[in-house]
Formats: C-alpha cells, structure tokens, sequence
C-alpha cells in the first residue's frame, strides 16, 4: 500500500513550481522526512529521483534534517546510478561540505567525508551527465583544503578530460584550476 508520501510522488513532476511545492510538502510535514532519504536510496522505488529532487529543496531550507540520516545517506551515494536522482544528491553532497567546514549545521564523521570524496571522485570520472561533475569538482576542490593529497588528484583529472568535455564542464574545471594554483 502507497504511504502519502508516495502518493505526493506520483504528482511531482520536474518543473521547478512542482519540485518546490513538493518540498514545501515535506517542510509542512517533517514526519515525511526519514521516508524520503529512504525513497532516495531505493534504486527499485520509481519514485527516486522525484525524491532526490524533493530532497534537494528541502536541503536548502532545512539541511539540519539531514544530520541524524547521514550514515545512511553516505553510505549509499555509491548505489545511485540514474543521473536524475545523482544531480541533486551532488548539489546536497556539496551543501554539506560547505555546511561542516563553516562550522554551521552539520558535523561529518571521517567516514562520511571518506564516502563523500570517494563517491565525488567516482562521478568524476566516470560517465555522469557534467551538472554532477560540476557540483562533484566544487565539493572536491573544498575537501582538498583539508585533505592535501585532494588537489593534486584533481588537477590531473580535470587537466586531463578538459578536452573531451562541454563548454559548460571546461567552465567550472577553469575556475576549479584557478583556484587550486
């Protein structure tokens, strides 16, 4: 039987209005919350990347939310393969970095930080959609102020796919660059 949640789902669709006013859902109903991160790992629920993309709005507003689910969450970024559901999650993975640097809402664990670089390196370089790559470059260039073998790797990667790579990627690897130098 289809909780609410999963019936609110079904009405999502990707236009902006509609993620939003899903996410405003879970934001008026935090009870929803947990389920949500579940549907978001569930790579057998069609609703996932609907839910990703709820989840990302609601980060925004709310990314405290995420803290007690984190080992959940990081644990399972290497299970997401559809390019609709990892978009999001590195926009979230890239929230959260900036989040425990800054000292604000949210402490990662090593282990999470670990799950996070690993999963971010791996969208990198293998054959993800250049909005996840772009949100993943950003994450990592972050991370390699605190871990000093992090920005040499990245250098190479970018130097090296720069060529084979969209205007849009060459953009975001040229200021990535920049500020490794």
């Amino acid at each position: 039987m289809s909780s609410e949640l999963q019936k609110n789902l079904d009405y999502v669709n990707a236009y902006r209005e509609n993620r939003l006013k899903g996410a405003q859902t879970i934001l008026e109903n935090p009870d929803y919350f947990p389920e949500l991160i579940s549907i978001c790992f569930d790579i057998n629920d069609k609703h996932t990347h609907k839910a990703c993309w709820i989840l990302e709005f609601v980060s925004y507003e709310k990314l405290e939310w995420l803290q007690p689910h984190l080992d959940f969450f990081c644990s399972n970024l290497k299970n997401l393969k559809d390019e609709s559901s990892i978009r999001p999650i590195a926009k979230i993975c890239q929230l959260l970095i900036i989040s425990h640097y800054k000292k604000t809402d949210i402490t990662l664990s090593e282990t999470q930080l670990q799950d996070i670089i690993e999963t971010s390196f791996d969208w990198l370089i293998t054959d993800t959609k250049v909005a996840a790559k772009a949100y993943s470059m950003r994450t990592l260039h972050i991370l390699g102020k605190y871990y000093d073998w992090i920005h040499p790797e990245l250098q190479i990667i970018l130097t090296k796919d720069y060529a084979n790579h969209t205007a849009a990627y060459k953009a975001v690897a040229r200021e990535v660059l920049k500020k490794i130098k």
